[in-house]
């Protein structure tokens, strides 16, 4: 029974938050004169020691003691007797816990944001060592129009940027302190919340007792948050596996993130992409079974939500290790423009510009598109591309050109005229690298959401 009860097997993390919450816990009962001002300057002492002996290896959690709230208390009152039994006045575990857990997610968004940071800068490095390559833009993984290689890296900067403002979402519906619910209806003492609030740097305390201990949407909004950037880092990992394959030869991946076969040796495998890749279905399994545990429990505690931890901490360890390993991959990773330029012969990627063209020059839009495809056509019974085709062939089959269609089936003169805001044309890529520049590097700029630095 006490294994199977026991928590302090995985909640031990909460160390450190728990001895500074009790800190502050202790100062507010003497501030309010339920403790003398010794007795809490000594248990914040003792809390220091016991926090040091633990890091140390100088003293042990044991499972007998369930988890890691009730063996810090224990080694507290080791060391400094029946002061120590004083901790817990006007507290639960219940509140205790919940404000433990609040201040560990507060501090992995943080982390987690780093992270973003860090492979947010490598992406727009890559992209600013080859802003003019142009490479095959694809729908349905079939070539379709090109695009910017640069164009097509910052496109993960975008999704990473939704991924940090819905951090800065969850981080505010974090920063609550749940601490004076008790167990369940508040505390009988006169204490003072906002005192405990401001020492522990929370923006503002909870509302409602059974609502506070009982809340874990913190931390489901943390998996879900997670589940959608691990799904990012995937669509990512995919992409460079495709590009860093024999079939594509995009990119060429750093040695120190791949590995080679056991059994055949001119192997060079994506391992980092492909374990991300991986690694996405853990978070999203997180996820799915905290909202499992959560969805039919009535107020206010009750013991599946010990279930909260593990799922919250392997999320957490998860997603800080993938972005630890995608930023410097990014940055070492080698792109291959000449394979990019060559992939845009053929697959007629010329051939929506070419529609285009004829719509400026007066036909509509559904006949310059039907030409187009007889067109298409055309080329494929003769095995030939539609730049290819000069001006005579086109007016052959029926099409009129000027004899500036080369020109404007060109890759050059595809990219430069899609220069409307948020298209691939060379102005609007540079423009958005520039301002996504200036975005990452005000990290340190005070502004809403997360606290930086």
């Amino acid at each position: 029974m006490d294994e199977f009860h026991a928590s302090v097997y995985f909640d031990w993390r909460l160390l450190p938050y728990d001895v500074r919450g009790s800190k502050a816990h202790a100062r507010m009962l003497a501030r309010c004169g339920i403790i003398t001002a010794e007795e809490a300057e000594q248990i914040c002492r003792g809390l220091d020691q016991v926090l040091a002996d633990i890091e140390a290896g100088r003293a042990e959690l044991l499972p007998e003691f369930e988890d890691v709230h009730m063996n810090v208390e224990r080694l507290l009152i080791e060391r400094i007797g029946d002061v120590g039994k004083k901790l817990h006045t006007a507290r639960s575990r219940n509140d205790q816990v919940a404000l433990d857990t609040r201040m560990y997610v507060k501090d992995a968004l943080r982390r987690v944001e780093d992270g973003i940071i860090e492979l947010e800068k490598a992406l727009i490095e890559k992209a600013e060592e080859h802003w003019q390559v142009p490479m095959p833009g694809y729908t349905h993984l079939q070539r379709a129009q090109p695009v910017l290689f640069a164009h097509h890296l910052l496109a993960y900067v975008e999704m990473l940027e939704r991924d940090r403002e819905r951090l800065a979402d969850c981080y505010r519906r974090a920063d609550v302190c749940p601490l004076g619910s008790g167990a369940i209806a508040g505390v009988t003492y006169a204490i003072d919340r906002e005192f405990v609030r401001k020492e522990l740097g929370f923006s503002r305390i909870s509302q409602n007792s059974m609502d506070a201990v009982s809340d874990r949407d913190f931390i489901i909004e943390f998996l879900s948050a997670a589940a959608i950037l691990m799904m990012h880092l995937s669509r990512l990992s995919e992409e460079l596996v495709l590009w860093s394959s024999q079939e594509f030869g995009f990119v060429e991946l750093d040695d120190a993130y791949t590995t080679g076969s056991s059994m055949m040796p001119q192997k060079k495998n994506p391992d980092v992409p492909e374990l991300v890749r991986g690694k996405s279905g853990r978070v999203v399994g997180d996820l799915v079974a905290l909202l499992t545990v959560m969805k039919g429990l009535p107020l206010a505690y009750n013991k599946d939500m010990q279930e909260d931890k593990e799922p919250l901490f392997d999320a957490v360890d998860t997603v800080i290790g993938c972005l630890a390993l995608m930023a410097p991959l990014i940055r070492t990773m080698r792109a291959r423009p000449e394979k990019m330029l060559a992939a845009l012969d053929g697959g007629f990627v010329s051939a929506t510009d070419l529609a285009d063209y004829l719509v400026r020059r007066g036909v509509p839009f559904r006949s310059a598109h039907e030409k187009v495809g007889r067109a298409v056509r055309h080329c494929v019974e003769r095995g030939i591309d539609l730049s290819e085709l000069g001006p005579e062939d086109f007016r052959e089959l029926g099409i009129d050109v000027g004899d500036d269609v080369r020109e404007a089936l060109s890759v050059h003169g595809m990219l430069k005229r899609r220069d409307a805001v948020g298209g691939t044309a060379p102005s609007q890529v540079r423009e958005r690298l520039d301002e996504a520049r200036r975005l990452v590097d005000a990290k340190y700029v005070p502004r809403e959401g997360l606290p930086n630095g």
